[in-house]
């Protein structure tokens, strides 16, 4: 199933925005001319993941550091250990859709 969230245009490049997807809070970026969608919640501690700083394909959460690779959501730092959800993306004419089952075996 998949669920228009927003126009290209809304999803920024280099920040993370979130939004609710079929109940779960969702992160949306842009890195070049993709987009990553991931669940905005550390692993480590159910902080705010989106609030944190983005370098590249990477977001570190913004209370102790734990970073994530958000096109696998595997782990790259302590103090997580659990991978977070990573979400299917499509863009189109008509905005931006997402696939609101995580992705499984990245």
């Amino acid at each position: 199933m998949w669920i228009r969230v927003a126009a290209l245009e809304e999803i920024p490049v280099g920040a993370a925005r979130v939004f609710t997807v079929e109940g779960r809070r969702i992160a949306l970026t842009r890195v070049g001319d993709q987009v990553f969608a991931f669940g905005d919640v550390c692993t480590h501690d159910d902080g705010p993941l989106a609030e944190g700083k983005l370098e590249g394909y990477v977001i570190q959460c913004p209370r102790h550091g734990a970073r994530f690779d958000i096109r696998t959501g595997r782990v790259l730092r302590l103090p997580a250990v659990v991978p977070i959800p990573v979400y299917e993306v499509r863009v189109d004419a008509e905005g931006v859709w997402v696939n609101p089952e995580p992705m499984r075996g990245r």
